[in-house]
């Protein structure tokens, strides 16, 4: 099934018109993309006014970076990595809706290039008859061009995912070997890893230990009881009230496996989905969880990292507080309850 036929549109002329202006969404995610197919279980949205733009590479804030890894602060909107399926698409596809990982590359050579020119600046010793005068082409084609050059020098690696909404700290590696160590530590569950959510209600301490499908019965995934199938995957979240906000609470969870949409599944498998929450709002059997918080986006930000560093066994920890758009609409909605 195409854009155009689900859209009405009498010709692609008019269909790319409305994609291009940012009008269309496929399952809450802005498309960009004319040749995108649907299937049966897609969502399309058309909005009368155009959707914010694709997240670039300037709204990528770097925690950590050394030889080895990463640490940024994933901006929410960005898909962490490319799905399988699109890995074998044409560039000029993937430019449309970059994921964090393509981002990345370009983001890091800004980010040295300027750390570079900062630490040469503080060693050399100026007089004002010597100061160099600031040019005014900052992005000049041999700067860009020079950008590029080390854009294309580096390696990122993804060595876990973020859901496309979910904003904060994700851990890159810089080469291979750390790649492989760094998933040792996601294996033996060595990376304590914490987020911050919110909920609607008011949901205990207590632990979820269930096993995951792709399929629950509604084409989303969820929990299975026994039998467990071959395919199924163990998850376990443990999580602690912090706040009572009203009707809705801050919750911190603790993941100790790091299953597709952990999180947002066992919290509302308890009935209690994210304020936000534009997946697992509905039961298996069709009962809708009504959500009035006015969140911006699913309520869910990666808070904490604490792990060993695979290369230097140096204890790396990382906090990351509330981002500027849950931190507006958590502070006006302790105004409202």
């Amino acid at each position: 099934m195409t854009i155009k036929r689900v859209l009405s549109c009498k010709s692609w002329g008019e269909a790319r018109k409305v994609i291009s202006q940012r009008r269309v969404q496929i399952n809450g995610n802005l498309c960009l993309d004319p040749a995108r197919r649907l299937t049966e279980r897609d969502v399309v949205k058309v909005w009368e006014v155009p959707l914010r733009k694709p997240v670039d590479e300037s709204a990528i804030r770097f925690v950590h970076v050394d030889d080895d890894l990463v640490i940024v602060e994933k901006p929410a909107g960005v898909t962490s990595v490319r799905h399988f399926e699109e890995r074998r698409m044409k560039h000029k596809r993937k430019q449309l809706q970059p994921t964090l990982e393509e981002l990345l590359p370009m983001a890091l050579a800004k980010y040295l290039r300027a750390k570079r020119t900062s630490s040469f600046a503080k060693e050399s010793t100026v007089t004002e008859s010597t100061t160099p005068k600031p040019t005014r082409k900052k992005h000049s084609p041999k700067y860009l061009e020079a950008l590029e050059r080390l854009a294309g020098r580096l390696t990122i690696i993804a060595v876990h995912r973020l859901d496309r909404d979910t904003s904060g700290l994700m851990i890159f590696a810089r080469n291979r070997r750390t790649a492989v160590r760094l998933g040792e530590l996601f294996r033996q569950h060595a990376i304590d890893r914490r987020y911050l959510a919110v909920v609607q209600g008011a949901p205990t301490a207590q632990t979820f230990d269930s096993h995951l499908i792709r399929d629950r019965g509604d084409g989303h995934r969820g929990s299975v009881s026994e039998p467990i199938p071959d395919d199924a995957q163990r998850a376990v979240t443990h999580i602690r009230p912090i706040e009572a906000i009203g009707g809705y609470s801050v919750v911190e969870c603790k993941l100790e496996t790091g299953r597709t949409h952990q999180i947002r599944i066992h919290l509302a498998e308890a009935g209690h989905p994210l304020c936000g929450e534009n997946i697992y709002h509905r039961s298996v059997d069709g009962r809708m969880h009504n959500d009035s918080s006015g969140a911006p986006r699913q309520a869910l930000h990666s808070s904490a990292l604490r792990f060993v560093h695979p290369m230097t066994g140096k204890i790396l920890k990382f906090v990351m507080p509330w981002p500027d758009d849950l931190q507006r609409w958590l502070n006006q909605l302790k105004k409202t309850v």
